[in-house]
């Protein structure tokens, strides 16, 4: 009797235990300004090198983001898609510069939606860190100062901004049109908005120069104008450094004075990352995650948004634990879990976590992913195509 008894309050424990972890907060239901979302999982946006050469959707690309979709991850938000062509970044980037992208882009979004996702195109420009060789001319700056690059630049005219802030209202409006969930604005890691934010950049003595309330003046310009062609139902996200990690960059002070004037002004979710593309240990994609002690590594700056921000925020940076992942949320600090690399090499971990095998993600953290998108082949994880289980190929 007493080993039948043990056993059935070991199978009890075992099926609180399995409860339990289904009960997790990460998993529950939520919602960003009417979005629908089936859990706190987001796909955190990559360039995929996946895109042909005017930027339009391939069926590879459609392909990939079905598999993320159907992998279980709560929200997408696409690889950076260039608003005008002289923000082209890499080759292979997709892009929402003119209508005849449309159709290609809602081939994607009706893959991702009947596979039961969500999908937000990220909107960007990339200013300084534009390829000249894809552009064909000198890349635009904020500021153009000696120091800045060995070959030229040009520095942006009060009349680019105002055509660079349209050009972001229309790649929205071209986004709602290919059936996207959402928009976010990308101002982080050094591109165009950025670079307006971040004092390394910004020298500029007109009144997009100068205090944290002026560099931050076209954010809040193409958040108005964005606003203003998609409605007020149809999220607007951003994605902000907390800091630019470098002399002189932006400091976490500045940021979270910025993200709540974007707040403030009615943006729907903020998504906190940090560093520059200039690399180094406080890159944006940091090597050798292998310890929980090295995951989440803007949590400690998350904490001062958190004080000063009431809408929905978005932790991204080396999340690679469930455990971790599910303090974030519950503990409060984060609203949504953002992950990217993981992805790449398991485009269904949500799916695996949410089935119980809470081991950490299988990504080594190496960046060899990016290797095979250089070379024209899409972005893919590199150990994982070598046992013969990537998903990319």
């Amino acid at each position: 009797m007493a080993i039948i008894l043990g056993a059935w309050i070991q199978h009890g424990n075992a099926s609180i235990g399995r409860m339990s972890k289904q009960m997790s907060r990460l998993f529950e239901s939520s919602e960003i300004a009417g979005m629908q979302l089936t859990n706190r999982f987001v796909r955190s946006a990559t360039w995929e090198g996946m895109g042909k050469e005017d930027g339009a959707v391939t069926p590879k690309l459609v392909k990939v983001m079905a598999e993320l979709a159907g992998g279980g991850v709560g929200l997408i938000i696409s690889g950076y898609a260039y608003v005008r062509p002289d923000g082209h970044a890499n080759p292979w980037q997709i892009g929402v510069y003119k209508d005849e992208l449309i159709p290609g882009l809602q081939e994607l979004t009706t893959a991702v939606h009947g596979a039961g996702g969500k999908i937000v195109m990220q909107l960007a420009h990339a200013g300084h860190f534009t390829s000249r060789k894809l552009i064909g001319q000198p890349p635009l700056v904020v500021s153009d100062y000696e120091g800045l690059a060995r070959s030229p630049r040009k520095e942006i005219s009060i009349d680019d901004i105002g055509e660079i802030v349209k050009a972001f209202a229309d790649a929205a409006r071209r986004a709602r049109a290919a059936g996207f969930d959402g928009v976010q604005i990308h101002a982080a890691h050094g591109y165009l908005l950025s670079q307006f934010l971040s004092p390394i950049f910004n020298r500029r003595l007109d009144e997009y120069g100068g205090s944290l309330v002026n560099r931050a003046r076209i954010l809040l310009e193409i958040y108005e104008a964005t606003r203003e062609v998609v409605g007020d139902r149809f999220p607007v996200l951003i994605k902000i450094n907390c800091r630019d990690f470098s002399e002189n960059g932006l400091s976490l002070e500045d940021s979270v004075q910025a993200a709540s004037l974007l707040a403030d002004a009615g943006m729907d979710a903020i998504e906190v990352s940090g560093g520059l593309l200039t690399g180094g240990k406080l890159s944006p994609s940091r090597p050798g995650i292998d310890s929980e002690e090295k995951e989440a590594y803007f949590s400690e700056e998350l904490k001062a948004f958190r004080k000063a921000i009431k809408i929905p925020l978005i932790l991204v940076g080396g999340i690679r634990s469930f455990e971790v992942a599910e303090r974030l949320v519950q503990d409060g600090l984060a609203d949504y879990i953002a992950i990217c690399r993981p992805l790449i090499r398991e485009p269904d971990l949500i799916n695996r976590w949410k089935s119980g095998d809470r081991r950490p993600a299988e990504c080594l953290s190496d960046n060899l992913c990016f290797k095979p998108g250089l070379a024209g082949e899409g972005v893919y994880c590199v150990v994982a195509k070598k046992r013969g289980k990537n998903s990319a190929e």
